[in-house]
């Protein structure tokens, strides 16, 4: 092993431990909190379920709030952000951060709210938007906060990866049996075989869906993928080959792949250098993801592409979900 990843690795362990000795430094809320959090650095899919299992909350006669930490926001605040009330997005991008920002524009009835401080942002979820249920958004390694429910998103290729800097785990991959279930990107027999190996008992499926590409001006939707309309693809997320290769599969003609680092604050140069492909290219639009769409805006001949996650099987899941809720803080809500 790399030196420096034993180290970081030991560190992580020694964080775990303290707090595991230390119970006091934990704080918690009167409504209870569920984890959605990775190993790795970079994109999991988290937010995405974080949206699902929001939806899949309200779907059962709770109030979910989303707690995060707004990663990558200009305007940072020592208090609460309340980035949407679930009625209305009520702060912009520079103190959300993208991925707020982007779940407070798709959930209805959904509080989101950013601050280093996740325990202050859940009180005042409570006491302020009567929220039933807390869904902490990367939180696996936010050991601060008390969870009922943690659950951790794992590809199969981490099980084999490396602790930082030698590769892209946060901590050591046994920190996995901290988990309450497993969500596997991969097939039902990958999804068994992480959840063997982390020796957790509750392995589900996850699986990314994508749907349609929408204009960001708000204009009719552009012509369906096969009817030989050429666009440039635009993403500034951690792993932007997916997206590319999602649109190749739904049929779209990508002309050029353009690529920057995740949660990337676009400048006017980097529009004009897009647009400069897009002439050189002769595309008739530019698609990127919804979570570069929020931090571009609407633009004319600009368009996202929707993508949500199932986790599988669906209705095991939720069983699994609301009991494990119902059991640590009372009956559900009627």
């Amino acid at each position: 092993m790399n030196p420096l990843s034993a180290v970081y690795g030991g560190v992580a362990r020694l964080g775990r431990s303290w707090y595991a000795s230390h119970p006091q430094a934990v704080r918690r809320l009167d409504r209870p909190v569920i984890s959605v959090g990775n190993l790795v650095v970079g994109g999991s899919g988290k937010t995405p379920v974080v949206a699902y299992i929001a939806r899949l909350l309200r779907q059962h006669g709770h109030v979910p709030s989303i707690l995060t930490r707004g990663y990558g926001r200009r305007r940072v605040h020592d208090g609460v952000v309340v980035v949407s009330d679930g009625e209305r997005v009520r702060a912009g991008l520079d103190e959300s951060g993208d991925e707020p920002l982007m779940l407070a524009k798709q959930l209805t009835g959904v509080p989101v709210l950013v601050s280093p401080d996740r325990y202050l942002a859940g009180r005042l979820a409570e006491r302020h938007f009567a929220c039933t249920v807390h869904l902490l958004d990367d939180g696996f390694q936010h050991l601060q906060l008390a969870r009922e429910t943690n659950l951790l998103i794992v590809e199969p290729s981490d099980l084999d990866a490396e602790v930082l800097p030698a590769g892209p785990l946060r901590e050591p991959i046994d920190a996995g049996r901290m988990a309450d279930a497993v969500l596997v990107a991969g097939s039902s027999d990958e999804a068994a075989r992480v959840g063997s190996r982390l020796g957790l008992s509750m392995a589900f499926r996850l699986t990314r869906r994508y749907g349609v590409v929408t204009p960001l001006d708000g204009r009719a939707a552009i012509a369906a993928p096969g009817s030989g309309m050429r666009i440039v693809a635009l993403a500034a997320v951690a792993r932007p080959e997916r997206f590319f290769s999602a649109l190749r599969a739904q049929g779209w003609m990508v002309v050029r792949e353009m690529a920057f680092h995740d949660h990337h604050h676009f400048t006017a140069r980097d529009l004009e250098a897009v647009q400069r492909a897009v002439q050189d290219t002769n595309a008739d639009f530019v698609v990127t993801t919804w979570k570069d769409a929020v931090r571009i805006g609407p633009r004319p001949r600009w368009a996202a592409l929707d993508m949500e996650v199932d986790i599988d099987p669906p209705a095991a899941f939720a069983d699994w979900l609301l009991t494990r809720i119902a059991a640590e803080r009372g009956p559900r809500p009627s």
